[in-house]
């Protein structure tokens, strides 16, 4: 009884904290202009923040553009957002990204993701599949830099990169293994 407790608790304080922090738009679905005008405002933050990114993403065959994926838990956790994939700077189709977590995390994040695919091949495979997951169907890359770090010193040998960015608010673990993306009709 007492776990069934804890759990309860823990799920209302979830919710109380995504609702308390950030306004409901951010789980609406959006429409496709909407989510591309904030995937356009989003690489240029990332542009802006990541020396050497947009030479980084001129190389790469396509990569997918989270504006906003908000990300909560308290024990039990969870993070979701919608998306765009842009192949030779166009888009091409929308995604949704979510995953649910259990274990030692605590807040509430609010962050902007750009996956890019190295390989013709990844991308070739994450557009077939129907539901693709991080660490099952490809193994994503997150990439970390520092302040003054160029990212065009990156190897590109691994097919997938991760970067999240323009971070806001608390979130301790940050991993993209078991997210999932699924491609939404707009």
């Amino acid at each position: 009884m007492q776990k069934n407790t804890l759990r309860h608790f823990s799920l209302i304080t979830v919710f109380l904290l995504i609702f308390s922090s950030f306004s409901f738009a951010d789980f609406v679905d959006e429409p496709a202009e909407i989510i591309d005008a904030n995937a356009n405002a989003a690489i240029q933050l990332f542009y802006k923040d990541v020396k050497g990114g947009e030479a980084f993403l001129s190389k790469v065959k396509g990569y997918l553009v989270f504006p906003s994926v908000v990300k909560a838990g308290f024990v039990v956790g969870g993070k979701y957002g919608e998306g765009v994939l842009r192949v030779n700077g166009k888009s091409v189709a929308y995604y949704s990204i979510a995953a649910g977590s259990v274990g030692f995390q605590m807040g509430v994040q609010k962050a902007s993701y750009i996956i890019a695919f190295v390989s013709q091949d990844a991308l070739d495979k994450f557009i077939r599949s129907n539901g693709w997951e991080a660490g099952v169907d490809g193994a994503i890359t997150v990439a970390k830099w520092g302040a003054g770090t160029d990212i065009s010193t990156i190897s590109y040998k691994n097919p997938i990169y991760g970067f999240v960015f323009g971070e806001k608010g608390l979130m301790y673990n940050l991993s993209l293994e078991g997210t999932k993306f699924t491609k939404i009709k707009r």
